[in-house]
């Protein structure tokens, strides 16, 4: 076997093992392996893909964002298509990154950056309009997710309406849905009182209790909101729409 079919080989138990793992965790809500060993099977794919990419093929995991849209969910097509955050785990990636940075706005000036703790949960979308919340939709693969604005109705951190002087025609907020732990602890003992099967970790407890088809079930995860980037803001427009 030749040096780039022993690669070619390689990519595609890869390329399998992603994909397994991708659907026990985004459509099954239950992983197998710790996020350690899956980003580790990762960045080997985007290692060999960088050095060969003329073995890089459509549908593989690193073409792509999150999820399918799941039974029993209608469909959102996203105006503005909602993309994954990289990572870096060393100094010297986060040093390539700023460097990164500078070259792209062109300035040798220091830059200021703004950190915070990760929130692990659900990205979500929310489409006001006219102030009032319209639709709340999952990531999906990025381009189309799931509508899930009954179950996001029932998050108390998540405004029916906006309020103020200047709220837009038509807004699109993005952030997180997750389970704080005291509320996931919790949660897991009432569960294991009752008999029932824990959750597993909050992130998927949170993922879990937004893909529920009863909303009222995701009102009892007490899942919070956590607002981070505002996608689109215009007084007129195109609205979003489900996909054909």
């Amino acid at each position: 076997m030749s040096a780039t079919e022993r690669v070619r080989t390689e990519l595609a138990e890869l390329r399998r093992q992603i994909d397994y793992h991708n659907h026990r965790y985004h459509a099954l809500d239950d992983p197998e392996i710790a996020d350690a060993e899956y980003d580790a099977l990762f960045d080997r794919l985007l290692a060999l893909e960088a050095a060969h990419p003329e073995l890089v093929v459509a549908d593989s995991p690193s073409q792509q964002v999150g999820a399918n849209v799941g039974r029993g969910f209608a469909a959102i097509r996203h105006d503005v298509p909602m993309l994954s955050l990289d990572k870096c785990t060393t100094e010297a990636e986060l040093t390539a990154w700023e460097a990164r940075c500078m070259s792209r706005l062109q300035t040798d000036a220091p830059l200021r950056f703004a950190c915070e703790p990760k929130i692990d949960g659900v990205a979500v979308n929310l489409t006001y309009e006219q102030g009032r919340l319209v639709r709340a939709a999952t990531r999906g693969d990025g381009q189309t997710g799931e509508d899930v604005t009954a179950n996001v109705r029932t998050i108390a951190d998540v405004p029916a309406r906006l309020r103020g002087r200047a709220v837009p025609m038509l807004i699109e907020i993005r952030g997180e849905i997750y389970i704080p732990i005291d509320a996931f602890q919790a949660f897991n003992r009432q569960a294991a009182a009752r008999g029932d099967k824990p959750m597993v970790n909050p992130r998927n407890g949170a993922a879990g209790s937004l893909r529920q088809l009863d909303p009222a079930v995701t009102a009892r995860g007490r899942c919070r909101c956590s607002v981070t980037v505002s996608a689109a803001s215009m007084a007129t427009g195109n609205r979003p729409g489900r996909a054909n």
